[in-house]
């Protein structure tokens, strides 16, 4: 749980962004997006792909199932 938590705040740091601005983006709120980012909740399977979209990544990547760690 925690490499995705990972994943998604530094996709979202490194973009420049906000939560706000992330959870617009993908139709949740910014408090979700926060609540991922700090290890509180999961994305289900369908924002998991909603974010590998957003941030033009893979759902392995995202996972934390890509080879390279």
């Amino acid at each position: 749980m925690e490499k995705i938590a990972e994943r998604i705040k530094t996709l979202r740091i490194e973009a420049g962004l906000y939560t706000r601005q992330v959870g617009e983006a993908i139709g949740v709120s910014h408090s979700t997006v926060s609540r991922w980012e700090n290890c509180k909740r999961i994305p289900d399977a369908l924002n998991i792909k909603a974010l590998a979209k957003f941030f033009n990544v893979s759902a392995d990547y995202l996972l934390g199932l890509d080879m390279i760690n």
